[in-house]
């Protein structure tokens, strides 16, 4: 997961919607399944959903009255403490 990236999509949905970004993570899900992509696209789209969720749950933390910088950074140690176990 990318900081900047998740950012810039916590931006997009209070600008926009959620939905489109749902809509989008469902496209690349479904993409997924395509048995001829290779594993290095496999990698980016699974980046990419990664981050999509990333700004969902960012976007929740910042409608639920957390500031913006310390939910972007709450979910960063989140992220980086699951990585840790």
């Amino acid at each position: 997961m990318k900081l900047p990236v998740i950012k810039h999509l916590t931006h997009f949905i209070e600008e926009n919607d959620q939905d489109y970004v749902i809509e989008t993570i469902e496209v690349l899900e479904a993409l997924t399944e395509l048995s001829s992509l290779k594993d290095e696209e496999l990698d980016v789209i699974a980046e990419l959903i990664s981050n999509m969720y990333g700004a969902i749950e960012v976007h929740k933390m910042i409608q639920n009255g957390t500031d913006k910088k310390e939910a972007l950074n709450a979910f960063m140690k989140r992220v980086l403490g699951s990585i840790d176990k």
